[in-house]
């Protein structure tokens, strides 16, 4: 199946992170290379070294971006890893990192990856199918506690304790599998009527590919290794999807924004915080109407930007 993803943003996340120019870029989410492309266009000096943790994505975007040489690089990897991945080209300072984070609508789309409950397929949705657990290995091996944890903070899933009780009594007789089997299961526990507007097994699904691919701790680690590697005057612009991401980016970009992060009531400031960003848009920016009806999944995005002190 053919790599098509969506650039949600791309205007915007581009033009704010490339507008104090520069040389060095990293794409931390590389996708179909939309993103990448763009800063290319816009900056005829600049490279940009593009990341991902899945080959197909890879291989579409060396595709497309092919006609530019030397001057765009891809690279097998995490996203939060990047320090080590930019040394290995010597790269040891960037003027801008970009971060989409989460799913690509290709992964969604493509069945065989197991990320939609819209397809049976098999239980896998990791990233990079060559490496760690699938979605099936954690529904056969984790606990009901684990299971319903994951499935309560990062899926804030209602009904996780009984869905998490269902998946383990169920196992006992047939391992899982599918998504098809999986989705039948939250149908009949969530109920076939749309919770708060969503199909059943939306909640869960998103649960189990955060915890499948390790999202937020790899989206915290990143944001600490975007600032690190960033030049003076240097841009992390990131693209979130949904509210548990945005928040560790608002929080980061707040706490490293803050001068101060003495309790409040001390007479003298003793923390000794300095600033070490700034924001650029105090508030996320969001797609237009126009790329909303153009493309759906633009609708929960949120772009936050910040600059290197």
């Amino acid at each position: 199946m053919t790599f098509q993803h969506q650039t949600v943003l791309l205007d915007e996340a581009v033009g704010l992170l490339c507008e104090n120019g520069g040389e060095r870029f990293i794409d931390g989410t590389l996708g179909g290379g939309g993103h990448s492309e763009r800063i290319l266009q816009l900056l005829p000096q600049a490279q940009v070294l593009g990341i991902d943790r899945d080959p197909e994505a890879l291989k579409a975007a060396g595709l497309r971006l092919q006609g530019y040489g030397e001057r765009f690089k891809t690279v097998h990897g995490r996203f939060s890893q990047m320090h080590k991945l930019a040394e290995q080209i010597g790269w040891q300072k960037v003027n801008g990192v970009l971060l989409d984070v989460g799913v690509s609508s290709a992964q969604i789309d493509n069945p065989e990856r197991g990320f939609s409950f819209r397809f049976d397929a098999p239980l896998d949705m990791r990233m990079n199918p060559q490496e760690g657990q699938s979605a099936a290995d954690l529904l056969n091996n984790l606990s009901e506690q684990e299971l319903a944890d994951i499935l309560y903070h990062y899926g804030e899933e209602r009904k996780a304790r009984r869905i998490a009780r269902a998946i383990v009594e169920r196992r006992v007789s047939k391992p899982w599998e599918s998504t098809g089997e999986l989705n039948a299961l939250l149908e009949r526990i969530v109920g076939r009527a749309k919770q708060r507007g969503l199909p059943p097994a939306t909640r869960s699904f998103q649960a189990l590919r955060i915890a499948v691919n390790a999202e937020l701790e790899e989206l915290e680690l990143a944001l600490q290794k975007a600032l690190q590697l960033c030049e003076s005057g240097g841009r992390i612009a990131v693209i979130c999807f949904h509210s548990l991401e945005d928040r560790i980016v608002k929080s980061f970009f707040r706490h490293e924004a803050a001068a101060c992060v003495c309790p409040p009531g001390l007479p003298i400031c003793d923390c000794g915080k300095r600033a070490s960003l700034k924001l650029v848009n105090k508030k996320p920016l969001i797609a237009d109407e126009a790329e909303r009806q153009q493309n759906p999944r633009a609708s929960s995005a949120k772009l936050r930007v910040a600059e290197k002190l």
